[in-house]
């Protein structure tokens, strides 16, 4: 009986039908993100050469970049972790704690501006930060570049990466080398496939979630080809932020440290609050979430979001639904970021760790 009624269907036009508002709620969709989104581009802009991704690997990797000699790039971006280290926020020099939930590197280079006060304008600026600040890597220019000069090995591959400089070893062409390599660690999804066309790349639920996240209105902010990461705003838009995060994660009331975000750095009233919108791409493996870390669920934290940005409560359907397509930006680790780089060893001249 049920091969028949399959057939009756099909000769009727009653299955072909159906396909076919399938598909027109699925170009529809489709035509609706792409107001929003785009692609992830394969590289970010700013030309790289070979020579200075192969040298900024290396820095990457290096945790002779830190005072201590045990802290490099990797340890609080963690790139077989999807670029993060999964704290609330990250431990440094001497075991100090740093103010902030540790953003991934990956997709990071296409954003507007880096660090959630947006205060590097590109990440070759962003990797100088940490190696001098005093409780990251907390060393100085003077001794890191002293360091690398004391490595025959690296001063050879400074001249390959900057053939056209006499003095190639020097600390703006460390920030150099690590962002060419940063531009080049992209994570295409099954979302980026949607993007150019292919509407089966998503599951059903995953477009209800995609549907969904524009509807309500996350996409006003998270957008472009990051889902987040193009623009500044305010966080906790309609209510105080923290009354929203912290009671998820502690019973009591606890003793709460306001972060004035970008006012830090602008000293614009207008800035108190405001911080770069994250991006969404790997969200399902970057927790703790937010710039405090505070929340480690995502379904909570899409309900917090909901909450204090947008003023909305949302159904439980509601968010299984975008988490759904939160976790289809879940995108594929480049191979190249995964092969750790053999380092030079150091010699005799070369500065001693410092604790």
């Amino acid at each position: 009986m049920r091969k028949l009624a399959l057939a009756l269907a099909l000769f009727s036009g009653f299955g072909l039908g159906a396909s076919e508002k399938g598909n027109s709620e699925d170009m529809k969709l489709l035509e609706m993100a792409k107001q929003y989104f785009k692609p992830l581009p394969k590289v970010a802009e700013n030309p790289v050469t070979p020579r200075e991704v192969k040298l900024g690997k290396m820095l990457y990797y290096d945790p002779r970049l830190s005072k201590s000699g045990l802290i490099s790039c990797n340890t609080c971006h963690n790139l077989a972790r999807y670029g993060v280290d999964n704290l609330p926020t990250s431990i440094g020099h001497r075991w100090a704690i740093g103010p902030r939930n540790a953003p991934t590197v990956y997709n990071a280079a296409i954003h507007i501006a880096q660090f959630w006060d947006g205060r590097a304008k590109d990440v070759e600026e962003q990797a100088l930060g940490p190696i001098v600040n005093p409780i990251e890597m907390a060393n100085t220019e003077e001794n890191v570049v002293k360091t690398l000069k004391s490595i025959p090995e690296y001063v050879e591959l400074f001249k390959k990466a900057f053939p056209n400089e006499k003095d190639p070893v020097k600390y703006v062409n460390i920030g150099k080398a690590i962002g060419a390599f940063e531009r080049t660690l992209m994570t295409p999804s099954g979302f980026d496939e949607f993007l150019k066309g292919n509407t089966d790349a998503l599951t059903e639920q995953e477009k209800r979630g995609l549907k969904t996240f524009i509807e309500v209105g996350c996409a006003g902010c998270h957008n472009g080809a990051g889902v987040g990461g193009h623009m500044f705003a305010k966080f906790g838009a309609i209510t105080e932020y923290w009354k929203a995060t912290y009671p998820y994660v502690l019973k009591e009331k606890p003793t709460i440290k306001v972060d004035f975000g970008r006012f830090g750095v602008t000293k614009n009233e207008a800035d108190i609050f405001v911080f770069k919108v994250p991006s969404l791409r790997n969200i399902e493996h970057t927790y703790p979430y937010f710039h405090d870390g505070s929340v480690w669920s995502l379904e909570d934290a899409v309900r917090i979001m909901a909450k204090t940005q947008l003023g909305k409560e949302l159904t439980d359907q509601q968010v299984k639904d975008i988490v759904a397509f939160l976790k289809a930006l879940t995108g594929e680790i480049p191979k190249h970021a995964l092969e750790v780089p053999e380092l030079p060893p150091s010699r005799e001249n070369t500065p001693k760790p410092q604790f």
